[in-house]
């Protein structure tokens, strides 16, 4: 079995099985994460923006 395991891949009936740690660091995960955030406030700020104007079109055409 131990020709079968090479540079944390192994094969298993015959399929070959990536048992290889994340190449992705801490402070990559992190930063992902904080980029993702930002780009969700940001879409979330646009929206509620657009929504928001549409609301007020909206009341600008009723008639009094």
């Amino acid at each position: 079995m131990a020709k079968d395991y090479i540079s944390g891949l192994s094969v298993k009936n015959g399929r070959l099985i990536n048992d290889r740690p994340d190449g992705m660091t801490g402070i990559a995960k992190a930063a992902a994460m904080k980029r993702a955030v930002d780009n969700d406030r940001k879409i979330n700020l646009m929206a509620e923006a657009i929504q928001l104007a549409e609301n007020k079109k909206k009341f600008n055409e009723l008639e009094f």
